[in-house]
Formats: structure tokens, C-alpha cells, sequence
């Protein structure tokens, strides 16, 4: 009966996202609305943030050597990535040191979720559809967004590609193969319709085969100089087959827009492992299906008066297969969905003075096959009440958020009819944004923050069989910042753009959710919240733009992050040189710098990244036996675009790891050695 109740829920949620989507249709064909012809316009657009985002948007985004967000994170200062190798290897990041927990990750303006265990791999979204990409720390500093974006540590925004059609045509697109290494063939398709001159729609298709072999190099050095082991090998079970096929329409009416995307990815792939105790192959394989619905509407009735609605559907499926029956058999399939709504209000109270209101509501389901399985549901509701003012050259920003959660699950699966169990939770969340511009001191502007947050326990921490604990609290974080930038338009015919930043940060987490031994053994485990990091750290960023030709332009950018993310959970694990307490967690290193350059002469760019991270420990007790090497690489691409009949090509060579540096981000995860990649672009 409770799981009728449920599927009639999301049924209901589903059908009311689509009669919204209609609502949509029916505003952009407003009959009174003046048509007006497309024109693109391409200018810089002031940022409505208090704090600007460090973002990746167009040819600057495009240049890079990456092939999915998380190869393009990597870029920017505070970010360390978790990299598991391959093409098809799991990918995912940690901003400031917090967790990846902390870290919202939006699609188009909305969240996207895993209640699961709240990790995005970002490695599956491909920047073949994607045409920006911003990071905020804390928040983004406005007010006219939905309450879920007030309720991170810090927030990653994914925008795709929106049609552009030229003036005149109906139809514009492009196709794209790429080949290179690993095997890779990854062919995709891009079309955009112009159906009027309200709306416009978009479809995108793409599909990646590899079978992520590559050599490796596997050596280890004694703390004395000798050496352990050294042996070359092949990585093997990293194959990948992926499919995406993405959606979207987009149109206006009078006074507003709206915009709707449907979501579409399947996957299988193999799991290479780690390489332990001369273990060099694994079985162990993933099957992913992920799918969603989500749309958009913003309408400004006056100038001093605006509101935006937001609903989305989700339906996550994901099996995992350990075939090896000498360790343990596993055959896991999870299935999780989710229904969104979001309503938000902003008033102009005074020209300087502006107050918004925002609510939202969310429901999340997990089934699994599972033994013992407790099937939990979770309603959450969060409203925000923000407000700006502007006072000279000072901007403010408050915001307070409430947070109420409520899940529900079986009290005793062991006992069919046993009834289920509640727990809820309620919580305000306050932060502040301030920026200030001296009157004096052009293109100077200096900014602080102070926010107080928490992260949900996953249904993976709170109901995991034998694993969860449903008694965690939320893990907590403290954050302030306080930095400044320097923007310039030199008045030279050479240097035409300079901006440099630099932050410091101190954040605090507190009552971090663990996993700790059950009971006397080591071979069972427990999630609890007994853990606390103090993280102090300073980013620095600087970027130019030169042209010193008049048809050559340059672009330089180079970011440094210093980071202490020290372990202060047990002031009783000092006793001898293993323990933990003030060591610097795992896989944070204090130094990381990067910098990217590109060319452009006529048809011809030139692109060259470096990544350097430095040494870390992959455990709390900062030992020689837990010290991981630091790693570096250097990548180059070549790219040149000419005429091809009535249309336009490209064609792009990329070289990764040009030295053929051998290096892991996670330990015994070996990453590829020197690498290649083809690219062919027809536009039309």
C-alpha cells in the first residue's frame, strides 16, 4: 500500500511537471507579443554577484584539453580532483578542502542530485554540449534563485549550449568525431531549429566507446633510497560504452522566458581497481541509467517585481557487479527518484534595495535489492529570505535559510508489517556577502563572506545494511573568506585586458561523518559523526590578454592554492608518530599551481595547460608508508579551422601528459602515461 501511495506521488509530480512545461509552451505563444529578429550579441555583461565566479565559457573553455567538467575543474584554484584514471574512471571534486558532499552541482540552473551517497561524477557530463562553467565559493551571491542554491558550501553551474542560429536560417548545428588514444571513438551531433522567433529548440546526441588499456609504470621506493618493486603493465577492465542524448527548448514571451530540457544517459563500464597485492586485473563492472526532465520559467511583470518557478523529475538507476566469488559476490542494483518544485518572488523595496523570498520542495526514494533493506523516502522543504543593498561603493548581501527534512523508513525489515519509523530535523542557515569598491582606487574591489551550512547524511550513511547509522547528525561547516581583485583595461595597444585575485579562507567542519571499526573487529564499520578538519588556506589567480599583432591575440591564465586541512578529530591519537590528530587529511596537498595559454592567428590556435599538485598522504597520520609523490603534467593542443563547400571544419590535435609523466591522484590508481586525441568539426 505505501508503495502505491508513493508511484501515485510521482505520477502526480510528473504529471505536474508536465502540465508546467505546457504552461511554458502557452506563454511563448502570445499572440500579442511584437516579433522581433534574431540578432546574437556578444559583449562582457557585468556580473549580478557580489562575488564574481573564476569561469570557463566559450573559446576559452573549448581550447582546453579536457573531454568532460571535471578535467576542466582542474583549472581552477581551490579545487582538488579525485581521479580514478581512464576514460570512463570515476570523477569527482573537493573544493577548499570541505568534501565533495558540500558541493552543489547545477544543470542548467538546477541541482542535480544523488541521495544515494551525494556524489556528482562529474567525468560523464562532456563539454561536447557545454558552453560555461562557474564556481562560487560559498554560494552564488544573489538573491533571485532558488533556496536549494543557498544550501552548499560552494556551487558548481553547468550551462549547455543554447541554439545560435545565424539571422536568416532555420536550422544550424555541427558534428564532431573524435579518436585517439584508449581506443577512444567518440562521434557526436548537435542540432538547433529556430521554429519562430520566440522559440528555438536544441538536440544533442554523442557516444563513447574506449577500452581503456593503456602501460603503466608501478614502482615504490623505500624511505632509504631502495626500491620496493618496479614493473611496467597494462590497465585493464576500463573499458566504457556511454550514450548521452540530451533535449532542450527554449523560448520567450512578453516580459519573461522559459526553458525545458530532457536528460538522457546510459552507461556500462568496468571498474580496473586498485593495483594491491599483485592484483593488476579486476571484474568488477557498473551500469548506470540515468534520465531527467527539468524546466524553467522567470517572468518580470514591472521593473520592480519579478518571479521564477523550477520543477524537475529524475529516475537514477545504477547496478554493480563483483563476479569474484574469492573475495565476495556482489550483484547490487539501486534505484533512486526524485521530484523537485521551486517557486521564487524578488521586489526592488527601494533602488538600491532589494528583498527576495524563495521555497522549495523535494522528494527523494532509494530501492534496492539489497537484504534487509530499509527503502527510505525523505521530504525536504527549504525557504530562503535574502535581501541586497548597494550604499555607495558598498554592495550587501543577507540570506537566511530554513531547512526541515523528514525521512521515513522501515523500522524492521527483518519483520514483514513492522511499520516504519520518522525522523526529521530542522534548521536555520545565516550568511552574509559584502564587496567594496574604493572610490578611489579603480577597478579595485575587495570582498568578504561568512556562512554557516551543513550537509544532509546521505541514505548511504543513515540506512547502507549492517552500515548505516539512522542517529547521524548533519555534518556542519563554518566558513569565512575575505579577498580582493584587481580588473584593468590598460591603455596600451598591446595588454588589452589584466585582472589579479587572491583570497584567504578559514573554514571548519565539525561533527564529520566517518566511517569507524564496529565493535573489536576491523573487518566491520560504522558510520559515525566524530570527525572535525580546520582547513586555512589562500588562492591566488592572475589573468592577461595581449595582442601584440593585429591579427595575433594571447591569453594567459595561472592560479596557486596553498591549503592546511588539518585533522582534529581525536586530541588522543598524538601518542607516537602514527596518529592522526593535526595531520593534513588525505590527498589535500598544501601547494597546487596551474597555468594555461593560447594563441589565436587567423585560422590557426594554439593551446598549452600545466598542472602541478604536490606531495600528500592518502591518510590522516602523515607517515612515510601513507606519502603519496607530487605529480605534474603539461598538455598541448593544435587546432585550425578552414572552409569545407557551404560550411566550416576544424580539425584539432591534443597531446596529454606531453612528458609521459607517471603519477597517480589516488593511490594504487595508475593515471595514463602520454596521450593523443584526434578531432574532426564540420559545422552546418
Amino acid at each position: 500500500m505505501a508503495a502505491r501511495k508513493i508511484d501515485s506521488a510521482l505520477r502526480s509530480g510528473t504529471l505536474l511537471l508536465a502540465f508546467i512545461l505546457s504552461v511554458f509552451t502557452a506563454f511563448s505563444q502570445d499572440p500579442e507579443v511584437d516579433s522581433l529578429p534574431g540578432v546574437e550579441i556578444i559583449a562582457p555583461l557585468r556580473s549580478r554577484s557580489i562575488i564574481a565566479p573564476q569561469e570557463l565559457s566559450g573559446a576559452r573553455l573549448s581550447s582546453l584539453n579536457a573531454h568532460s567538467v571535471a578535467d576542466a575543474l582542474r583549472y581552477f584554484s581551490g579545487v582538488q580532483l579525485k581521479d580514478y584514471g581512464g576514460v570512463g574512471g570515476v570523477k569527482t571534486i573537493d573544493l577548499r578542502s570541505m568534501g565533495s558532499h558540500h558541493t552543489g552541482v547545477f544543470y542548467d540552473g538546477i541541482q542535480l542530485g544523488n541521495a544515494q551517497n551525494g556524489q556528482i561524477d562529474l567525468g560523464r557530463y562532456s563539454l561536447d554540449n557545454i558552453e560555461r562553467i562557474a564556481l562560487y565559493n560559498g554560494h552564488k551571491s544573489e538573491i533571485f534563485q532558488p533556496a536549494k542554491d543557498f544550501a552548499s558550501g560552494a556551487s558548481i553551474y553547468i550551462r549547455s549550449r543554447k541554439p545560435h542560429i545565424p539571422a536568416g536560417r532555420k536550422l544550424a548545428g555541427s558534428v564532431t568525431l573524435r579518436t585517439g588514444s584508449f581506443g577512444l571513438i567518440n562521434p557526436s551531433a548537435r542540432l538547433d531549429w529556430r521554429i519562430s522567433d520566440s522559440i528555438s529548440l536544441s538536440a544533442s546526441a554523442e557516444y563513447t566507446y574506449a577500452d581503456g588499456k593503456y602501460k603503466f609504470r608501478y614502482h615504490k621506493v623505500f624511505s632509504d633510497g631502495t626500491t620496493a618493486w618496479d614493473t611496467t603493465a597494462t590497465r585493464r577492465n576500463g573499458d566504457i560504452h556511454a550514450l548521452r542524448l540530451e533535449a532542450g527548448a527554449y523560448g520567450q514571451f512578453h516580459g519573461g522566458s522559459w526553458h525545458a530540457k530532457a536528460y538522457f544517459y546510459d552507461s556500462s563500464r568496468g571498474i580496473p581497481g586498485a593495483i594491491v597485492n599483485n592484483v593488476w586485473k579486476n571484474s568488477q563492472r557498473q551500469w548506470d541509467r540515468n534520465f531527467f526532465i527539468q524546466g524553467r520559467i522567470e517572468h518580470h511583470p514591472s521593473s520592480r517585481y519579478m518571479w521564477m518557478v523550477n520543477a524537475k523529475y529524475a529516475n537514477d538507476h545504477m547496478r554493480y557487479l563483483n563476479p569474484d566469488t574469492t573475495l565476495l559476490y556482489i550483484d547490487n542494483s539501486f534505484r533512486q527518484q526524485e521530484v523537485y518544485l521551486s517557486t521564487t518572488h524578488k521586489l526592488a523595496i527601494l533602488p538600491q534595495w532589494e528583498a527576495a523570498v524563495s521555497a522549495d520542495w523535494q522528494y527523494n526514494t532509494l530501492n534496492s535489492n539489497l537484504s534487509n533493506f530499509v527503502y527510505p523516502r525523505r521530504h525536504t522543504i527549504l525557504a530562503a529570505l535574502s535581501t541586497q543593498a548597494t550604499l555607495n561603493t558598498l554592495r550587501a548581501q543577507a540570506a537566511l535559510l530554513l531547512t526541515h527534512a523528514d525521512d521515513r523508513f522501515l523500522s524492521n525489515p527483518l519483520q514483514p508489517g513492522s511499520g516504519h519509523r520518522h525522523t526529521s530535523f530542522t534548521r536555520l542557515s545565516p550568511s552574509l556577502f559584502l564587496s567594496w569598491t574604493p572610490a578611489t582606487s579603480e577597478g579595485i574591489e575587495t570582498h568578504a563572506f561568512a556562512k554557516r551550512i551543513f550537509r544532509m547524511p546521505t541514505f548511504n550513511d543513515l540506512y547502507y545494511t549492517d552500515i548505516g547509522n539512522a542517529a547521524l547528525k548533519p555534518e556542519n561547516l563554518n566558513q569565512f573568506d575575505l579577498g580582493a581583485t584587481w580588473r584593468i583595461l590598460p591603455a596600451t595597444t598591446c595588454v588589452t585586458a589584466l585582472s589579479i585575485g587572491a583570497d584567504a579562507y578559514y573554514n571548519l567542519v565539525t561533527d564529520k561523518i566517518i566511517a569507524v571499526p564496529k565493535g573489536t573487529g576491523q573487518y566491520r564499520w560504522m558510520m559515525m559523526n566524530i570527525g572535525k578538519v580546520k582547513i586555512l588556506g589562500i588562492e591566488a589567480a592572475g589573468d592577461i590578454s595581449i595582442s601584440p599583432l593585429s591579427e595575433l591575440l594571447m591569453h594567459m591564465r595561472a592560479s596557486y592554492t596553498f591549503q592546511s586541512a588539518r585533522d582534529f578529530s581525536d586530541p588522543t591519537d598524538n601518542a607516537d608518530e602514527a596518529g592522526t590528530y593535526k595531520g593534513q587529511i588525505a590527498y589535500v596537498p598544501r601547494h597546487s599551481f596551474s597555468i594555461t595559454a593560447d594563441a589565436t592567428w587567423r585560422a590557426f590556435k594554439l593551446n598549452y595547460s600545466f598542472i602541478y599538485v604536490g606531495e600528500r598522504w592518502d591518510n590522516s597520520s602523515n607517515i612515510p608508508v601513507n606519502y603519496v609523490q607530487p605529480w605534474y603534467t603539461h598538455d598541448l593542443s593544435a587546432s585550425y579551422s578552414f572552409p569545407l563547400c557551404a560550411t566550416t571544419a576544424s580539425v584539432s590535435l591534443e597531446v596529454n601528459n606531453l612528458l609521459d609523466q607517471q603519477y597517480e591522484v589516488i593511490r594504487n590508481y595508475p593515471m595514463p602515461g602520454r596521450n593523443f586525441k584526434l578531432i574532426l568539426r564540420i559545422d552546418i
